[in-house]
């Protein structure tokens, strides 16, 4: 089945009403598939044939599993919330994918921001994420990826983003590979494009 950012919006919009504390994460998310759907409308104006509001969508929902748990021990307990609420309402594999996908670049479970301390190998869910993000990425899974490491609840360079992580989460032993895959990453978007990306978001200059 699929989802649209107007039906995503509207659940945003039920959470946001049923706890109005602990909600950054549905302001990061909604600046995330903001930003993600203008990538995707600048990819098109350059040759690409995206669906604009698929990428908005998927930039909407990546976050979602933190309606489960908002003060996660790790990293896997939220997105495997998200990943399986989204499968059991009955969406697609791409909506409910994006919740494992968007936190690990490079195909890589070693390719994160945050403490590897809850995603060794042994925790169950281990084995199952490495083996479902070794897939190739798609386009739009790039971009939210991309756009995640752009946004917190407002659109900023990556350098001013990761610095922001590094401040929350701080430095563990994949962080400078995490850092060299951000900004290849952002290098590749720009080699699309053919200009440098941040000129989609004037905004980012009020945010230096």
């Amino acid at each position: 089945m699929k989802l649209t950012s107007e039906e995503v919006l509207k659940l945003l919009k039920e959470i946001k009403e049923e706890n109005e504390k602990n909600i950054g994460w549905i302001n990061h998310s909604i600046c995330v598939g903001t930003s993600a759907g203008c990538l995707a409308e600048a990819l098109n104006q350059v040759g690409y044939q995206l669906d604009i509001d698929k990428a908005i969508t998927l930039g909407y929902i990546h976050d979602i599993g933190k309606k489960f748990d908002y003060k996660h021990d790790g990293i896997f307990p939220y997105i495997m919330h998200g990943y399986k609420y989204l499968k059991s309402l009955g969406y697609d594999e791409e909506y409910a994918g994006i919740c494992l996908k968007h936190s690990f670049l490079n195909n890589d479970i070693d390719c994160l921001a945050n403490s590897r301390d809850k995603t060794d190998e042994s925790n169950p869910n281990y084995d199952f994420v490495k083996n479902y993000i070794s897939a190739e990425y798609t386009i739009y899974d790039k971009i939210i990826n991309l756009c995640d490491l752009m946004c917190s609840d407002k659109v900023m360079t990556v350098d001013k983003r990761l610095i922001d992580l590094l401040v929350r989460h701080g430095v563990y032993k994949n962080t400078q590979y995490h850092i060299k895959e951000t900004l290849k990453l952002k290098d590749y978007f720009d080699e699309l494009l053919g200009f440098n990306l941040y000129d989609l978001f004037p905004e980012i200059k009020e945010h230096l």
